[in-house]
C-alpha cells in the first residue's frame, strides 16, 4: 500500500469554474478514482477552497492538505 500522501497524484485544475461547479467536478474525478488514490485540486474560487474540504470529508474523503497563495488554493484529497 502507498503510504498516506505519497501516492501519485490526480491533478484537476478548476480554476476559473465557480462553487459549487468546482465541488461537482472534484466529487466527479473521485468517484473514478481507486481507494487511496490522491486527487490535487487547483483552485481560484475562495468558496470553493473553504467548502469543498467540508464537503469532501462529509462523503467520506481524507483532506490530507488545504494551502493558499497569491489567490490560488491548492487541495490534496484521498479517495
Amino acid at each position: 500500500m502507498k503510504a498516506r500522501g505519497r501516492a501519485v497524484a490526480v491533478r484537476l485544475d478548476l480554476r476559473g469554474v465557480k462553487c459549487p461547479l468546482n465541488w461537482a467536478r472534484a466529487k466527479v474525478r473521485l468517484e473514478q478514482m481507486a481507494r487511496g488514490e490522491v486527487l490535487e485540486l487547483t483552485l481560484d474560487d475562495p468558496r470553493g477552497a473553504r467548502d469543498i474540504p467540508g464537503a469532501a470529508e462529509a462523503e467520506g474523503y481524507a483532506v490530507l492538505e488545504s494551502t493558499a497563495r497569491d489567490g490560488i488554493f491548492h487541495l490534496r484529497i484521498e479517495r
